[in-house]
C-alpha cells in the first residue's frame, strides 16, 4: 500500500481578532494593571500594548499620549459612588460611606490613581485634576451632604452643619493620610475618624 508523503498540516488554533470596544477595554485594563504594578513612571505605551496583546499602533491610534490613555483608563475604571447609605443613623451612614470610599481608593483603579498622584510632576498632575475630583472627591462630598442633611432631619445633626468645611473633612483627611502617611484606613481608623472628628463637628448639642 502506497501512502502519500504529503499530509495535511494540523489546524492552527487562532484567537478571534479583537476590535472596537473589546480591544479598547483590554487596553484600558492593561493600563490600570501597569499603573498598579510599575507605577506612572514605569508605564509605557509599548508595555501597555504588550500587556493587552496588541500592537502599539493600536494604542497610539486611540490615545496619542500616555496622559490621554491613563486619564480615560481612570475615568472608566474608578468605582462609582452613586447612592448614599441609609442605615438609620448618621454614625452608621458615615461609616458605611467611608468604607465605600476606602474600597474605591484601594481598588486596582484606586491604586492606579494614587500612583498618578504620587509620581506625576505638577504639570502632569494638572491633567488628572478633573478625573480625581470628578471621579472621587465630588461624588463623596455629594453623598456626605445627603447623609448630613438626613441627620439634620432626624435631629441628630446641628442645622448649620451642611457646609463646605464639614463636607471636605472626610475626603481631605483620607487623601492626605493615604498620601503622606501611607494609611490604609482599616475599619478601626475609619471608626476613630468618625467618632473623634466628624461626630463632634456634627452633633446637634454643640454650643
Amino acid at each position: 500500500m502506497v501512502t502519500s508523503r504529503w499530509t495535511a498540516a494540523p489546524a492552527r488554533a487562532t484567537s478571534p481578532r479583537r476590535r472596537g470596544a473589546v480591544l479598547e477595554r483590554a487596553i484600558l485594563d492593561a493600563a490600570l494593571e501597569q499603573l498598579s504594578t510599575v507605577g506612572w513612571n514605569g508605564l509605557t505605551m509599548e508595555g501597555v500594548a504588550a500587556r493587552a496583546r496588541t500592537g502599539k499602533a493600536a494604542v497610539y491610534r486611540r490615545w496619542p499620549s500616555k496622559e490621554d490613555l491613563v486619564a480615560q483608563a481612570l475615568e472608566a475604571g474608578l468605582p462609582r459612588l452613586d447612592a448614599a447609605p441609609d442605615l438609620g443613623g448618621v454614625r452608621a451612614d458615615l461609616l458605611e460611606l467611608c468604607r465605600r470610599a476606602r474600597d474605591a481608593m484601594f481598588s486596582r483603579p484606586g491604586f492606579a490613581l494614587r500612583a498618578v498622584i504620587h509620581e506625576c510632576d505638577p504639570s502632569q498632575a494638572e491633567r488628572f485634576h478633573n478625573v480625581i475630583f470628578g471621579g472621587v472627591v465630588e461624588p463623596t462630598i455629594k453623598l456626605l451632604r445627603e447623609v448630613i442633611s438626613r441627620g439634620i432631619e432626624r435631629g441628630e445633626v446641628r442645622t448649620d452643619a451642611v457646609n463646605g468645611y464639614v463636607c471636605d473633612a472626610i475626603p481631605a483627611m483620607m487623601m492626605y493620610r493615604s498620601k503622606i502617611s501611607s494609611c490604609e484606613w482599616n475599619d478601626q481608623d475609619l471608626t476613630e475618624m468618625i467618632d473623634q472628628l466628624m461626630l463632634p463637628l456634627l452633633r446637634a448639642d454643640r454650643a
